[in-house]
């Protein structure tokens, strides 16, 4: 059986890859799992904006009812609030229907516990099990089957919570682009309630235009904005809000490398970073590293994954991690990435240290790094390929002493991604990336 968990939950393109049918049996295996001797147990079910999402949380529902829960609808809302709302209402479990990122023929379904983490690794080892046994699981009647509730005021619970631990924002000139996705009215709304005066792009979802050259995957158009209205911030958000693109000032990028630098120094300067450290992951630039310890700073690195950096954080107590894709995690607030909770504090660190956030762009050196991408039919057993460990050995050979390579199986799509970093010029290393991303995607097809 194909595995069904990737590195964040179950994702394929809906109705083919992630039908109805699995949605009904994950949602019956989860509920019957967890909910144990709960007096009224119920599991909430959030959503993003794909057309997809209705037809999925329809077979939900029904799993959830078939095991002897109720399923607690919530509507559209940012994963890091159902998570949140999971452990704030004391559901037995929450799932988010959403892809993230990816594009709109794809869906997926995040789980998460009580606590309002993400399922552990051993959970969803029972789950993929489970999912290839014969469904002898019990199967409640009468009074005994679960009932649906409309819940969709339960969001304001998370808004309340957002605008308590923010800063008031009033003078403050910031333009968002929601992405078309599950932060389309929230992030308005509080940032105005908040006081400052918001641009908004990308707020009008149809269901089809989720990530469609807008958000955190294309915030080309944030950046004319911001240079159109001189605006002292841009946010771009992606499909479920997890994650956060900034744009500073000057319309220029600023990514989830330079957030956490930003974010550890205010941190460590307010004394509230916790063994002077962070954690990322094995994707962040080099240069990362050396600005960091020209501060006095310490980075942890794990391998690809928010869930990865969130495990490396509860292992070392560590309340500050994140991605250089956005996902930012800050563990005295909240137990997942929050790209709306990321947006808000970084516009406290600019209006509190009266910066323009361009003026931090010089505090981290870069090293050139390119990604390349190539579809694959499989994506097992590349580290054996004679012809690839033959090009990895010449490319290290050309990138440098400080160069790094790396190469992993997406996920959450059919892709490889090859990662090349070094101190030579772009246009070489893209050369070196692309030609170890042909020999995959020949091999891998």
């Amino acid at each position: 059986m194909k595995k069904l968990f990737g590195t964040d939950g179950v994702r394929g393109v809906a109705n083919l890859e992630l039908t109805p049918e699995m949605a009904f049996r994950i949602a019956r295996l989860c509920t019957s799992l967890l909910k144990k001797d709960t007096v009224q147990p119920f599991v909430l079910i959030g959503k993003d904006t794909r057309k997809s999402g209705d037809m999925l949380e329809g077979a939900l529902i029904a799993g959830i009812c078939s095991s002897g829960a109720d399923a607690r609808c919530l509507g559209v809302l940012p994963t890091p609030a159902l998570a949140y709302l999971t452990k704030k209402l004391g559901a037995i479990a929450g799932i988010m229907i959403s892809a993230s990122h990816n594009p709109i023929e794809d869906n997926g379904l995040k789980i998460f516990l009580p606590s309002g983490y993400k399922i552990p690794d051993a959970l969803e080892a029972a789950l993929e099990r489970m999912y290839g046994e014969k469904d002898n699981l019990p199967r409640p009647q009468g009074a005994g089957i679960g009932r649906v509730i409309e819940d969709k005021g339960a969001i304001e619970l998370y808004a309340d919570y957002l605008q308590k631990i923010a800063t008031d924002l009033t003078g403050t000139d910031i333009a968002l682009d929601c992405g078309h996705g599950a932060v389309y009215s929230l992030a308005p709304r509080i940032f105005s309630s908040l006081g400052a005066q918001t641009t908004i792009l990308n707020n009008d979802p149809n269901g089809l235009n989720i990530n469609v050259k807008c958000g955190s995957t294309d915030p080309s158009a944030l950046q004319a904005k911001v240079r159109e209205k001189g605006a002292l911030l841009g946010f771009a958000f992606d499909g479920d809000a997890d994650r956060l693109i900034a744009v500073d000032d000057k319309g220029e990028i600023v990514d989830g490398d330079l957030l956490m630098l930003i974010f550890s120094l205010f941190l460590k300067k307010k004394k509230m970073l916790k063994h002077n450290a962070f954690v990322t992951t094995i994707m962040s630039n080099g240069g990362l590293d050396l600005a960091a310890a020209q501060h006095g700073l310490k980075v942890i690195r794990t391998v690809v994954g928010d869930r990865f950096v969130l495990e490396k954080m509860l292992e070392g107590g560590y309340n500050l991690g994140g991605e250089q894709s956005g996902h930012i995690i800050f563990a005295d607030y909240a137990t997942t990435g929050d790209g709306l909770l990321s947006a808000l504090k970084l516009a406290q660190i600019i209006k509190e240290e009266g910066r323009l956030l361009s003026s931090y762009a010089s505090l981290m050196p870069r090293l050139p790094q390119v990604m390349v991408n190539c579809r694959v039919s499989r994506k097992d057993g590349w580290e054996d390929i004679p012809a690839f460990k033959k090009a990895l050995h010449d490319t290290y050979a050309k990138i440098g002493p400080y160069g790094r390579v790396f190469v992993r199986p997406s996920g959450t799509e059919p892709v490889m991604r090859v990662m090349v970093e070094g101190e030579k010029d772009e246009q070489f290393l893209q050369k070196l990336a692309e030609e170890l991303a042909a020999i995959l995607s020949k091999e891998l097809n």
